[in-house]
């Protein structure tokens, strides 16, 4: 009897590892092949989609002669993301923009056709020509060291601006703005001012810690400055898209500006007592007036406040 329970109970846990497992691995599709790559749609506005799925949320832009994009996902995402924008219009893609250089926003950029106008910020320009392995991340395997130069510099942007840039007039206007350095050195904000909308990329991808990229010229201490300043600067936006999250607001994105202030500050004032890095990760938690923010992966956590730990005195 007592050999028929010890079995059973073996049994149930077994059913459950199982199951559990089931939930975290992968789903695939028939005969193991890979799932299928699938884009979601979120309608905004009448013209303006954010698509989400394979990387970064993009944003789809339908104006009066054509359809902008703002980020193109991972490889092998574009041609999935292309397909989904001729299913809520039959314009030619004609402008691609990417807010940063990290390629779950750029990657795509291979699959849209050569003859795509693609603009970004001069920085990411050239961090899109290296393509450096982002701070404190391990690339997946398989993962292209450069995806450009390996499609002979297909995808790579044809324009650039340093400051501002204005594209499109009235109902079609796109304004791109740089505030400065944060998630990298060249986090381009672009805003539909006929919408009162905004995407931001990565520089604000959700209510989380950042991923501070010092590899492609990030800086955890100036960060929350460049997030205050794109709150206090850009007028008349009412919703920001965020990198990897939901739309937000710009007290949404005020809030984030302090949050990245206080985690630097946090690691300033550890550095000033003589304490280390580790001893600080160990012990730092989520302030209680973030509420809501996801806790963070101990490597994410770790990176940060080394980047920090070296740019502070």
């Amino acid at each position: 009897m007592r050999r028929q329970l010890v079995l059973g109970i073996l049994f149930a846990a077994g059913a459950l590892t199982m199951s559990v497992n089931a939930v975290q691995q992968p789903q695939a599709g028939a005969a193991g092949q890979p799932a299928p790559r699938l884009v979601e749609v979120d309608k905004l506005k009448d013209n303006l989609y954010m698509m989400r799925g394979g990387g970064g949320n993009s944003a789809v832009f339908i104006t009066s002669t054509g359809v902008v994009v703002v980020d193109t996902k991972n490889p092998g995402w574009g041609q999935p993301l292309l397909d989904k924008i001729k299913s809520v219009t039959d314009k030619p893609v004609t402008m691609i923009i990417n807010t940063h250089t990290h390629g779950d926003h750029v990657s795509g950029n291979v699959e849209f056709p050569a003859t795509v106008d693609v603009v970004t910020h001069a920085n990411t320009a050239k961090n899109m020509q290296d393509m450096r392995p982002a701070s404190g991340i391990t690339p997946a395997p398989g993962t292209p060291a450069n995806i450009f130069k390996d499609n002979n510099g297909r995808g790579l942007p044809k324009r650039t601006f340093t400051d501002t840039m204005n594209i499109g007039k009235g109902a079609d206007a796109i304004e791109l703005r740089y505030f400065g350095r944060g998630h990298t050195n060249g986090d381009a904000w672009v805003i539909f001012p006929a919408l009162r909308m905004m995407h931001a990329g990565d520089i604000f991808s959700g209510k989380n810690i950042p991923l501070l990229d010092a590899n492609n010229g990030g800086s955890g201490v100036e960060i929350g400055k460049t997030l205050a300043k794109a709150a206090n600067s850009v007028k008349n936006v009412d919703s920001i898209i965020t990198g990897h999250s939901t739309v937000m607001t710009v007290a949404d994105l005020r809030e984030y500006a302090q949050f990245n202030d206080d985690f630097a500050n946090a690691v300033r004032e550890a550095k000033k007592k003589g304490g280390s890095v580790d001893e600080f990760v160990k012990t730092w938690k989520i302030p209680a007036q973030y509420k809501g923010y996801a806790a963070p992966a101990e490597a994410r956590l770790l990176s940060n406040a080394r980047i920090v730990w070296d740019e502070v005195k």
